[in-house]
């Protein structure tokens, strides 16, 4: 392609989308108690007002109809907040039962990251007007197509700006319930497609928390970094998706329609966990607060203290595990203290970004020979116990791992979006929540102790026959019996390579 072709693209790309002068502000539902699920989900605690209410989903298809029975039966407000929301089943599914919630007067509110559109992704934006939607994009591309060519071009010229995104994932109803965690809206998430299925989890929040989230969202809504979808759209023409998406299986659908798992939460056969909590949360403008350019939240901090006041035990669960020389310290610190650190990743062989892999490779052989417990999750689980899906979708070997999970002294759980990873220290806004509780704290701990079995990870070892080398081991169980693999488990000596490659490329800190 010449540079004369490219020449308009080039000269649209100076055009960088902002925020339009005089754009109405709107907040959240200032009167949940004057909705259904302000009255159901009341306070049940002690009068002080200062707990909330907790219920741990970790099915993919209890997170989807979680959510898609929140917005049939919100009356009021809905606002969403997420990185990804994709056109396929699942989001098609859930954007149409968006648009029945504001044909009957619900307003809605959608905010969505455009950091990893793919073609098709739009159809959200096309909502924007329709009766009472809005959707706002945080931080958008100059180029609106899907030529990967030119959004990669676009990207370079704009990467200051660009490379800031917006990892949150969120989902309010009428100011009064909310879910929050590591699952975007799309398929792969949900766990209904047998291409790649990734393990998650969502925190069913009712209570003081739900207010503390809407204050996040927001801040994002009004912030200076949001655009308007209809101003977006405006700018060029916007790559489509002709495509149908396929239905989703039988067995979701009757999952749906069950009014599972609401209606057990609602009956209190599955009763909610009242507890302390704390909504941890960046600001949107957390590139200048890290940079000290402005005042703001950096919720990392939180997380960090709780590992440095942890006394006897340490649980991450983190899909990209590439911590910095600071976060690698406050590890191997806890083990020179005699706590406990045990962590759970993506092995390369699940790991869909095989750039952060090959940073995490470079932390392994450090956090082994401090003390601190490997495992990484298989392709292929010989249980399913804790995985979050079934018989059916885990025999395809397309499995990974998603959730961000921490558990600290068997006591505080912190469930939400951020990672152990640089991105999401530095450069990607954050949410989540930590809730002070040892029964939730049991619940995430046995779900970890099911997915760290031989039948669904891999425990990385250093070889005991060779102290004095980085030599590394897989243990695990393979049909009844227990194996000991000394190559990394991958999809093929490709794999291997590239992620080889990408290790000696100065990219940790994008990581």
């Amino acid at each position: 392609m010449s540079l004369l072709a490219l020449s308009p693209f080039l000269h649209g790309c100076a055009q960088v989308p902002t925020r339009p002068p005089g754009l109405a502000t709107s907040h959240a539902l200032s009167n949940p108690s004057d909705t259904t699920w302000g009255r159901r989900f009341a306070r049940k605690d002690d009068g002080s007002q200062t707990l909330s209410g907790f219920f741990v989903l970790q099915a993919g298809v209890d997170g989807l109809a979680a959510r898609i029975q929140l917005i049939r039966g919100a009356e009021r407000t809905l606002d969403l907040q997420y990185f990804i929301f994709r056109a396929d089943a699942t989001g098609s599914l859930i954007r149409q039962e968006l648009r029945n919630a504001a044909d009957r007067g619900v307003r809605v509110r959608v905010l969505v990251d455009d950091g990893d559109t793919m073609a098709g992704d739009e159809k959200i934006l096309e909502l924007d007007g329709h009766h009472d939607m809005q959707v706002r994009v945080f931080n958008p591309f100059s180029y609106r197509g899907h030529n990967r060519i030119l959004r990669n071009l676009d990207f370079i010229l704009h990467k200051q700006r660009l490379d800031y995104r917006m990892h949150n994932k969120v989902l309010v109803a009428d100011n009064a319930v909310a879910l929050v965690g590591g699952r975007n809206i799309g398929n792969q998430y949900f766990q209904v497609d047998p291409a790649s299925q990734f393990a998650d989890v969502d925190l069913f929040t009712v209570g003081a928390d739900v207010q503390a989230l809407s204050g996040s969202f927001d801040e994002f809504w009004n912030s200076d970094l949001v655009v308007p979808a209809a101003q977006l759209t405006r700018r060029g023409k916007s790559g489509t998706d002709t495509t149908t998406p396929a239905p989703l299986a039988r067995d979701y659908v009757a999952r749906i329609e069950s009014g599972q798992p609401l209606s057990s939460i609602l009956s209190e056969s599955a009763p909610l966990t009242w507890a302390g909590g704390q909504v941890l949360s960046d600001s949107p403008q957390k590139h200048y607060v890290e940079r000290r350019r402005s005042r703001g939240r950096l919720m990392s901090n939180a997380v960090e203290q709780e590992i440095e006041r942890s006394t006897s035990d340490v649980v991450i669960v983190s899909p990209y595990f590439v911590p910095t020389d600071h976060e690698l310290e406050l590890l191997q610190s806890a083990r020179s203290r005699r706590v406990r650190v045990r962590v759970l990743t993506n092995s390369l062989e699940t790991n869909p970004q095989l750039a952060a892999h090959s940073g995490y490779t470079k932390v392994r052989v450090p956090l082994l020979k401090s003390g601190v417990s490997i495992y990484e999750i298989r392709a292929k689980l010989d249980s399913v116990a804790g995985s979050g899906e079934s018989r059916r979708i885990a025999s395809y070997g397309t499995y990974a791992l998603h959730g961000k999970m921490y558990v600290f002294d068997g006591g505080r759980v912190f469930l939400g979006s951020w990672n152990y990873d640089q991105r999401s220290l530095r450069i990607n806004t954050e949410i989540g929540v930590l809730v002070h509780s040892a029964p939730v704290a049991e619940e995430v701990l046995h779900r970890f102790d099911q997915m760290v079995s031989p039948q669904e990870a891999y425990h990385v070892v250093l070889d005991p026959t060779d102290p004095h080398t980085s030599r590394l081991l897989w243990k695990t169980e393979l049909d009844q019996k227990q194996q000991v693999l000394k190559a990394e488990p991958s999809r093929g000596w490709w794999q291997r390579l590239k992620a080889w490659m990408l290790a000696w490329l100065p990219i940790d800190a994008e990581l």
